[in-house]
C-alpha cells in the first residue's frame, strides 16, 4: 500500500523561509498529480499549489502565488513546497497529496485520493 511522508516543517519568523518534502513510496507507478494543501483549525482545507507530474506544469492560489514554488522530482517521486517571504496567515498544518488513475483537469481542484500525515507550520511575528 502506498504512502505519503512529508518532513520540512517548523518555526520561523516572518520573511523567513521553508521547505517541504513529501515522498510517495510503495506504488507501482507514478501519480498524475501531486499538490499540496493546508489547514488551519476551524477552516476546510484549501488547495495552495498543485503540479502534474508528467509535464512539470503547476498552479497556485492567489494567496501563495509569488512567494511559494511547488516542484517534483520524478526519480524520487517526490514533491517540494519552496515556501519564502513567510507571513503569520500562513501558518498551518500543511498536507501533500497524490492522485492515482483518475483524470485531473486541474491540480488544485483534482480528487486527490492519497494524504500525507501533515506537517505543521508555524510563523511567528
Amino acid at each position: 500500500q502506498g504512502q505519503l511522508v512529508e518532513s520540512g516543517g517548523g518555526s520561523v519568523q516572518t520573511g523567513g523561509s521553508l521547505r517541504l518534502s513529501c515522498v510517495a513510496s510503495g506504488f507501482t507507478y507514478n501519480s498524475n498529480a501531486m499538490a499540496w494543501f493546508r489547514q488551519t483549525p476551524g477552516k476546510e482545507r484549501e488547495a495552495i499549489a498543485g503540479i502534474f507530474t508528467s509535464s512539470g506544469k503547476t498552479a497556485y492560489a492567489d494567496a501563495v502565488k509569488g512567494r511559494f514554488t511547488i516542484s517534483y522530482e520524478n526519480r524520487a517521486n517526490a514533491v517540494y513546497l519552496q515556501m519564502n517571504a513567510l507571513k503569520p496567515e500562513d501558518t498551518a498544518t500543511y498536507y501533500c497529496a497524490a492522485v492515482f488513475g483518475r483524470l485531473v483537469e486541474d491540480p488544485l481542484s483534482a480528487p486527490y485520493n492519497y494524504w500525507g500525515q501533515g506537517t505543521q507550520v508555524t510563523v511567528s511575528s
